[in-house]
């Protein structure tokens, strides 16, 4: 099997994200003495300087971690939750049906900062000025802006000139989009870190109380007074083409700190298979797991890996991938959320899965088919059922000229960027997954004299009362980040890939090829991805493609064209274009290992 790099091995740490500098961050960290707690929040920091167009101090970030002395696993929720004002009453008294995608009405409690502080004051060991100092630098400093940032800019430049000037500010550097490659600084963000840090040192010598006053200097203090006064006092232009305020405000911040959780788990393949809970959307992946094994998924990865392998037996293994991704999407978008009660141990469920097996057939279903788990039947937003009835008559479908809402794939895999993640192992064993995210520069306007934006995460939640992922205060949205982890006995890697809905798609067939095919973590990365386009887009405008089959042509003609005569819309999306999967652990024979995916040139495992 064709690798584009060796699976990195060694005994003392290992790293992987989506960017090289991330990487090379967590393994100063380590290098330094840190743990793999501590590496994991450096480079989810630099990420935050280093791709601005994926995520942002003031996003969104999800983590799972893995405490080895003692077995500990456990989620870090970095989801902000809906400010306490944002009622559905309060949407529709401005004639707004749907959440935007872009501007104030769409902003959330920024989650990410607080996540990071949390895990490093839960599971750290170095002081914060040394873990963030790498972030700091980066934006005094200023580092090579990626080309898939150079392109975001250009695509939003002249609504940052029109509409979003403290985003041309620091985006637009003379007036102009900064080229790729170039030096790139962002000196209101260093200065706000910076700040952070003096507030922190300011509370005396102990660690931990330096971490509180960082927190409290963010949540309670300048950067809340910045947000509330920005939200509530500037309209800013959105993606309903009209300028708003917002309704977070300094309270909301204040109210909110990040919480610790346990994760949900599913056995499969002799592993256990951790995920967040359905406020995100981690338990579809376990969904899937559930249904292959249902399906016999064992002996169809073994036919598909076989040599010579036919394209009859790929098709196989791809259609039934495919078909049992539908089943459990739909089951997300009817049942999952924060605002209501998810049924989540029967959708989990062995029997639960053997029912929903018997709805896969031979041929691409065009339906939508959310199940009835405890005999609940399922209970669809209005304006869901009504972007279905549209995409399925035909009508055409894009994102706004005002904004981009979530930088996720197109339709067919080509992407100027979507999120971010990092996975980490150090030399005891411990282990994080993490896929920061939101407070994309498209999506929000620069907060003045912060330096970033804020999350858009509220364009998740309907306008509709009754729903598991209805707009309510205080509750967090629906997200797709979906960072995750396999246990073994004594092994096992955390995991995840960006990607909005396509996250716990693109990873099924990773760990099918893994777990089952036995491919070592590169060769599963490296092999082609495909994804269904046929699930609802969680994001403004919230589009599908029905019976659409993205998939890298590598596949092979053979098999996109018996795909296509089992009537699935194939498009392909060329050789090298879907998912960025990265992945770290411990494997069966005790070695640290990590990989990271070539796609984009940007992802890289380091470690020794």
């Amino acid at each position: 099997m064709f690798t584009t790099r060796p699976v990195l091995t060694g005994t003392f740490g290992m790293v992987a994200s989506t960017h090289w500098l991330a990487s090379a961050v967590g393994m100063r960290t380590l290098e330094a003495g840190g743990n793999a707690f501590d590496a994991a929040a450096a480079a989810g920091f630099t990420l935050s300087v280093v791709e601005p167009h994926l995520n942002g101090p003031g996003g969104d970030a999800p983590l799972i971690g893995h405490r080895a002395a003692d077995g500990h696993t456990f989620v870090v929720c970095g989801q902000g939750v809906v400010p306490a004002r944002a009622t559905t009453d309060a949407y529709r008294d401005l004639g707004v049906e749907e959440v935007p995608g872009t501007g104030h009405l769409a902003a959330v409690v920024p989650g990410a900062f607080g996540a990071w502080l949390d895990l490093l004051a839960r599971y750290g060991t170095l002081p914060l000025a040394d873990v963030l100092a790498p972030a700091v630098a980066y934006a005094r400093d200023g580092h090579p802006l990626v080309p898939a940032a150079a392109r975001t800019v250009a695509a939003v430049a002249d609504m940052f000139r029109t509409h979003w000037p403290t985003s041309a500010e620091v985006y637009l550097p003379g007036g102009a989009v900064p080229a790729a490659g170039s030096r790139f600084t962002n000196p209101a963000l260093a200065a706000t870190l910076d700040r952070i840090l003096a507030e922190a040192a300011a509370a005396g010598p102990d660690r931990e109380a330096q971490i509180e006053a960082a927190r409290r200097a963010f949540y309670e203090g300048f950067v809340a007074e910045a947000v509330d006064a920005f939200v509530a006092d500037v309209p800013v232009m959105d993606a309903t083409g009209r300028a708003h305020t917002g309704f977070l405000r300094a309270d909301d911040l204040a109210a909110w700190r990040a919480t610790e959780e346990p994760t949900v788990a599913v056995p499969f393949a002799g592993v256990e298979v951790h995920k967040t809970g359905p406020w995100g959307q981690g338990p579809v992946l376990l969904q899937q797991l559930r249904l292959l094994e249902a399906l016999g998924v064992a002996d169809l990865v073994a036919a598909a890996q076989g040599v010579p392998a036919g394209d009859d037996a790929v098709a196989e293994l791809v259609h039934v991938v495919v078909e049992v991704a539908k089943l459990a999407m739909a089951d997300r978008d009817a049942w999952y959320g924060d605002s209501a009660d998810v049924p989540l141990d029967a959708l989990l469920s062995p029997a639960y899965a053997a029912e929903r097996a018997r709805l896969v057939g031979p041929v691409a279903d065009g339906g939508f088919r959310p199940g009835a788990p405890d005999g609940r039947e399922p209970r669809l937003a209005r304006a869901l059922v009504a972007a279905r009835a549209a995409a399925d008559a035909g009508a055409p479908a894009g994102p706004s000229a005002l904004g981009l809402g979530e930088p996720t794939v197109s339709p067919v895999g080509l992407s100027p960027g979507d999120t971010c993640h990092v996975d980490v192992v150090d030399r005891w064993g411990n282990r994080v997954s993490a896929t920061p995210s939101g407070g994309w520069l498209q999506s929000s306007p620069v907060v003045p004299g912060l330096g970033f934006s804020l999350p858009t995460r509220a364009q998740m939640c309907w306008v509709e009362d009754g729903l598991p992922a209805s707009l309510l205060p205080g509750r967090r949205p629906r997200t797709t980040l979906s960072p995750g982890l396999v246990l073994g006995d004594g092994h096992g890697f955390a995991f995840g890939t960006p990607g909005g809905d396509q996250q716990d798609q693109w990873v099924v067939p990773f760990l099918l090829r893994h777990l089952l095919g036995g491919l070592d973590l590169q060769a599963a990365i490296d092999a082609p991805a495909w994804h269904s386009s046929h699930v609802h887009n969680s994001f403004h405008p919230r589009t599908h493609a029905p019976r659409g089959l993205v998939a890298e042509s590598r596949l092979g003609a053979g098999v996109l064209a018996a795909l296509a005569a089992r009537g699935h819309v194939v498009q392909d999306a060329g050789p090298w274009s879907l998912g960025r999967i990265s992945a770290a652990g411990v494997g069966p024979n005790g070695w640290l290992c990590a990989a990271a995916n070539a796609r984009g040139r940007q992802g890289y495992a380091a470690g020794r």
